[in-house]
């Protein structure tokens, strides 16, 4: 079962998508709100599998609720979803962590197939946005190579791997022959770097970009 909440300002349409989405077998609708500060209370409280999120709402747009939800709610996965067809709140929806950025013209099914994509871990993007989506994260991906590569040193990298795989500071340092200290100022470093700050976020990161796989 897959427990869903959802936050948008307009009544009609949240009574509308939780009628839809309760006579979904496998879909349990577990809370909803109509603003962004709302949304990241009840989020951090009922800590849903996916958080389906309008970007235009009062207090805080759906986008910068879905960055805040890796601090307070790292196991909750992200789905834009919205009117507003511009490749650009795409690609900011995803560099704060969305997972999923569709429209609010596609068909119902397509949204469930959105749904169950974003639970699974899996990136789903509007097929009319999927090509000038990718385009623009292959351009994202050429000027961080042209600045200097990953945004985490090679020290940094080896340390978030035996984060993810569940090591102690000391465990670690131990492995790596460097002191406790040393290993705790790379974990606040590597924190800082990617704006995470919780260990469930730190996995997260490192299995969606393969440095670790479990």
């Amino acid at each position: 079962m897959i427990t869903v909440f959802f936050a948008d300002d307009h009544q009609m349409f949240r009574q509308g998508l939780r009628t839809l989405l309760t006579s979904t077998a496998d879909i349990k609708v577990i809370g909803e709100a109509s603003d962004g500060q709302e949304s990241l209370r009840q989020i951090e409280k009922l800590k849903p599998d996916v958080a389906v999120l309008d970007i235009a709402m009062p207090g805080l747009s759906g986008i910068e609720v879905a960055k805040r939800l890796v601090k307070i709610a790292p196991d909750t996965n992200t789905l834009i979803l919205t009117m507003h067809a511009d490749c650009f709140y795409a690609v900011e929806a995803l560099k704060a962590s969305a997972l999923g950025f569709m429209l609010k013209e596609e068909s119902f099914d397509m949204l469930i197939d959105a749904i169950h994509a974003v639970a699974a871990g899996n990136m789903f993007v509007s097929p009319t946005l999927e090509t000038p989506v990718l385009k623009e994260f292959v351009g994202l991906a050429r000027q961080v190579a042209d600045s200097g590569g990953n945004i985490l040193t090679d020290r940094e990298r080896e340390i978030l791997q035996l984060v993810a795989e569940g090591l102690t500071n000391l465990e670690i340092s131990e492995k790596l022959c460097i002191s406790s200290s040393t290993v705790d100022t790379h974990r606040k470093n590597i924190m800082a770097k990617l704006d995470i700050h919780s260990v469930a976020g730190l996995v997260k990161y490192a299995i969606r970009h393969k440095i670790v796989i479990l």
